[in-house]
């Protein structure tokens, strides 16, 4: 360290006297400042706001459309007459320590009603009503349906499990939602709820930034969490991958591709077989894909990475009939597109509506062309 008084000139610096000594106390202070950035980041703001709202919107939107997709099977999947029985489940549970909702009545009407809940409570958090509570309810609903059914289903509700529990913690209601919308109404209405500058007003002034404070760490927290568990995901698949022999041979796509469980369309799967090449290729790229991902997460080859991922999922969506699966695989890649992206496809969409709308009232060409402002029509 250095000394608190000025050193005499004929003295040696760290650095003149012990060139090791001076890099080694460089590297350390680039270190500590790269881990003061992170934690000023960590409580600074909160990070990845548009990513939320579409992990928001998107398992939301999945989870209502996978319950009303079910709504005829809903007794043989989950209700008290399924073969997996309410008493089998609860047998289950006392040796994994899940529980669920529907196993506390074996009543046909307690059943309906929490369906019933459990569809409306999608919904809201799709539309980001009262975001803050409906998330844990939203936890709630995923964990309790996964639960009761945990051998009935495609594998494909495990990671909307896990998703559901890390929203909870996020401020994934900031952006594209009823709470943003009402937000905006109550700041564009005044300060009408300007705390008075006394006592009183400025604890609870000093509480509701403390409060914030607290919002934004677990914020920023639930976000690289979900960023950890998509790269752990595909990382921890990419390597079983290399483990087995028909990944490293190319003949693993082929395999699957004549299972008749997953054959919704036995004859475009045999078309695909056909092209061996390919098929061997999807393979060796898969492997490299799954296993390079959290190594390309920063800077612009991520994008061609996730378009390339995007075509994967879509891939085994159509071939092997697995939608939930690839459809929330595919919701968990927008974590990682930055805040300045969703911006400008929110303004795009913006622009196309107003296009639309223009081109619907009848705007002249050489307006829409920008030569001529439009003209306005008259009142009735």
């Amino acid at each position: 360290m250095a000394p608190t008084e000025p050193t005499p000139i004929t003295a040696p610096t760290p650095s003149t006297c012990d060139p090791e000594q001076g890099g080694t106390r460089t590297a350390t202070q680039r270190t500590l400042d790269r881990v003061a950035a992170f934690f000023t980041l960590l409580i600074e703001r909160p990070i990845s706001l548009y990513a939320a709202a579409v992990l928001r919107i998107g398992y939301g939107l999945l989870y209502l459309v996978f319950l009303l997709r079910e709504f005829p099977n809903r007794d043989e999947i989950w209700g008290p007459d399924s073969p997996w029985t309410p008493v089998l489940a609860r047998q289950l549970f006392d040796q994994t320590g899940w529980a669920s909702v529907l196993t506390l009545s074996d009543s046909r009407a307690y059943f309906e009603l929490c369906y019933a809940v459990a569809v409306v409570t999608s919904a809201l958090f799709m539309l980001g009503w009262r975001t803050r509570a409906v998330s844990v309810l939203f936890a709630i609903v995923v964990a309790s349906f996964h639960a009761r059914a945990i051998f009935m289903t495609d594998g494909g509700d495990n990671l909307i499990l896990l998703m559901a529990v890390y929203l909870v913690f996020t401020a994934c209601g900031r952006r594209w939602s009823l709470d943003a919308r009402r937000a905006r109404l109550r700041s564009a209405a005044g300060p009408e709820g300007r705390l008075p500058l006394t006592a009183g007003g400025e604890f609870r002034c000093q509480l509701r930034d403390a409060r914030l404070s607290v919002v934004t760490v677990l914020h920023n927290c639930g976000m690289f969490v979900i960023a950890a568990q998509v790269c752990f995901l595909y990382g921890s698949a990419g390597l079983y991958k290399v483990q087995g022999g028909t990944w490293g041979n190319g003949t693993a796509l082929h395999y699957a591709l004549n299972l008749q469980l997953f054959q919704p369309w036995p004859a475009l799967s045999e078309m695909v077989d056909d092209h061996q090449v390919l098929i061997a290729a999807a393979c060796y790229l898969t492997v490299l894909l799954q296993v390079a991902f959290p190594f390309v997460l920063f800077g612009r080859l991520k994008y061609p990475v996730l378009v390339m991922l995007l075509t994967m999922h879509v891939g085994i969506a159509v071939l092997l009939g697995l939608p939930l699966f690839s459809a929330a695989m595919i919701v968990a890649d927008a974590v990682f597109l930055p805040d300045r992206f969703y911006r400008s496809l929110g303004l795009l969409c913006r622009r196309a509506v107003q296009r639309t709308g223009a081109s619907g009232r009848g705007a002249s060409p050489r307006s829409e062309a920008g030569l001529l402002p439009a003209q306005p029509r008259p009142v009735g």
